[in-house]
């Protein structure tokens, strides 16, 4: 259903999720998160009462069948099982402990390499401190969301070729710095993927 939503297979579903979020981080910029969750809710249920109230008076006046109108969301199981809610813990221990482990393997310089990318990249989140907040990089992600896997089904083999070319170059210049931490070489093929120079 996630997906059915991201991939606009529901175009009303969709626009309503969409707008709904858009509008409530909207809101945040003037408003208390407290007072937004509780004016939704305000709402919210001030509509399924209405619509309740309204099948029931129907029902009275023998112009209604008496179902709830929300029967088809009542009757929905959420609940999980003994051996499923185990199978979701264990995951997120799993992902947990995983996390953990990389983040000390980061900031404690097990890869240097690696510590020196987070490095950049914590670097670079400092600009981006500068030009916005978390909310307003909260709102663009949920417009990315909603975006970016329908254009890249859309325009597939040219997304694909456009990235293929970037990952060609980077494979270069990860090449040419591999050969440099290791004292110098050959100088690598400069064709499209990183071709290496054949050794004698």
């Amino acid at each position: 259903r996630v997906m059915d939503l991201i991939y606009w297979k529901d175009t009303e579903r969709t626009g309503m999720v969409f707008t709904g979020l858009v509008v409530g981080l909207l809101s945040l910029f003037q408003l208390s998160i407290i007072t937004v969750i509780s004016t939704i809710s305000l709402g919210a249920l001030c509509f399924t009462v209405s619509v309740s109230l309204y099948y029931k008076i129907l029902h009275v006046l023998n112009m209604g069948d008496g179902v709830p109108p929300f029967k088809a969301y009542l009757d929905l199981d959420i609940s999980f099982s003994g051996e499923l809610a185990d199978q979701y813990m264990q995951k997120a221990i799993v992902a947990v402990v995983s996390a953990a482990n990389s983040l000390k393997n980061l900031f404690l310089v097990g890869s240097l390499f690696d510590s020196l990318k987070l490095l950049a990249l914590i670097y670079l989140l400092t600009f981006l401190g500068d030009l916005c907040n978390g909310l307003t990089v909260l709102i663009m992600g949920v417009i990315a969301l909603f975006s970016l896997p329908l254009f890249y089904r859309q325009h597939q083999a040219k997304v694909d070729g456009f990235f293929a070319g970037i990952q060609a170059n980077v494979d270069n210049v990860k090449d040419i710095l591999h050969r440099i931490a290791q004292g110098g070489g050959p100088t690598p093929d400069t064709t499209p993927g990183g071709a290496k120079p054949k050794t004698q």
